[in-house]
């Protein structure tokens, strides 16, 4: 008898699951359960086809329909996993009809995600507060604009909340960020390396208000206007971007162990409390790398990594998923923004006694036209001297020089290792010395 692996979510981690899987077993039966009306496509990308750069939101689909004819998947679109039976090995499911089907499995993997968390704010149920969490929400919202609206708040200045932001302004929209915390992106930089961030948002055209909270939506059914520090901002629409709650009612309600970050705890192959099932993506606990400690990174990168391991292992294979460094990279107007490893405040938080290195250099040669700023915070574990650390503004180049010093953290390099990188140079592409040395370089005479 084949085996029969079910997979609850068909995103991200899901359908890389399921791609894993059939390359370990080509003659497994592989079920796909998403909610959604079509297969896998890119959330990350939401905030690029609303503001243009990707022209439709159906280029957002990863895979055409006959791709999961090809692999021999059962996809089951707008059909939803209602319980789980570990005992029994099988998942109920119902359709948009309303039609229940009993799934037998001998592996099951839960890629359920997360949703945008709703804050407990007055007014938040009023129409036009709209999450970005999927294609429908991102025609939603493509339509008002196109429809005349012309003033936005946006909660949140995360990656998406300050993406979504952006490309609002290039639509031509007022906007305005409200975060609640002390400085932008707070959860990936320092509010040094934060404070440039804003500035340089600012200086493009974006308002941004942080250390305050959104108070109330104020409106009859529809939000007209929001409150903040008392006083009103008129508004056609809200997005919410204030963070994800992790999709895992399911799991926990069939006797499946959360862990101390609230989502579903795993092992290295991806294996939950209970036998053959697995879990993948944003409902997935993972490791810090740095800390060894729980986290939720809930990256794209992190749960098709995740959803490799899970197919191949639920498939009778064997693969484990070490950890995360939490890496991330974004462009906001013209310039990125990149981070790894742990921040300053984060680090110092986990009992880190750190140094820091930090430089503003050039992308290229200073005499060589088009070249940009950048700059380089390298934060570094004064005990062993190892990298724990960095965050990148800048111009361009910044996604491989985070790709270099992830390499760097997972190698545990010292600062005076990277300090001694035998980097190149030419003038279009970058300056004799390299930036990240550099600021190796400041780190080392604070040590």
């Amino acid at each position: 008898m084949p085996r029969k692996i079910v997979i609850i979510g068909a995103n991200a981690a899901g359908t890389d699951a399921a791609a894993a899987a059939r390359k370990t077993d080509r003659e497994a039966e592989i079920t796909l359960i998403t909610k959604e009306n079509l297969g896998a496509y890119s959330r990350c990308g939401l905030p690029f086809a609303l503001g243009s750069h990707i022209p439709r939101f159906e280029d957002l689909v990863v895979y055409p329909p006959r791709y999961y004819d090809m692999m021999k998947y059962d996809l089951r679109l707008e059909t939803e996993a209602k319980e789980i039976d570990t005992k029994a090995k099988t998942v109920k499911i119902q359709d948009k009809n309303g039609k229940e089907e009993i799934l037998q499995y001998d592996s099951l993997i839960v890629a359920t995600g997360s949703n945008i968390l709703v804050p407990p704010i007055k007014g938040i149920d009023k129409k036009g507060i709209l999450p970005l969490h999927s294609i429908e929400e991102g025609r939603v919202v493509d339509a008002m604009i196109k429809g005349g609206a012309s003033s936005a708040v946006v909660l949140g200045a995360g990656f998406l909340g300050l993406e979504a932001a952006v490309a609002l302004v290039e639509r031509g929209v007022k906007t305005t960020v409200v975060e609640m915390l002390p400085y932008v992106l707070p959860r990936l930089l320092d509010k040094d390396m934060a404070d440039e961030v804003q500035k340089m948002l600012e200086s493009k055209g974006l308002r941004v208000i942080v250390g305050r909270p959104a108070e109330e939506f104020i409106g009859d059914e529809q939000v007209k206007a929001v409150s903040v520090a008392g006083q009103e901002m008129p508004v056609d629409f809200v997005i919410n971007a204030c963070g994800v709650r992790f999709n895992v009612a399911l799991a926990q309600k069939a006797g499946v162990a959360l862990g101390e970050t609230g989502a579903i705890k795993t092992n290295p192959r991806m294996e939950t409390s209970v036998k053959d099932v697995y879990a993948a993506g944003d409902c997935a606990e993972t490791i810090n790398l740095v800390t060894q400690r729980p986290v939720v990174p809930a990256l794209g990168t992190v749960a098709v990594r995740q959803g490799k391991v899970a197919g191949i292992n639920a498939a009778g294979g064997y693969a484990i998923y070490q950890g995360t460094l939490c890496s991330a990279v974004t462009r906001m107007f013209d310039f990125e923004v990149g981070v790894t490893g742990l921040n300053e405040f984060f680090a110092k938080r986990c009992g880190f006694e750190t140094v820091v290195g930090k430089v503003v250099s050039k992308t290229r040669a200073d005499y060589y036209p088009g070249a940009l700023p950048i700059r380089v915070k390298l934060v570094i574990d004064k005990e062993s001297m190892r990298v724990i650390g960095g965050q990148i503004v800048g111009g361009e180049e910044v996604t491989q020089r985070i790709n270099a010093l992830s390499f760097a953290i997972q190698k545990q390099m010292t600062v005076y290792e990277l300090a001694k990188a035998d980097t190149c140079y030419a003038p279009p592409l970058n300056e004799t010395w390299e930036p990240m040395v550099l600021a190796a370089e400041m780190a080392i005479r604070r040590l």
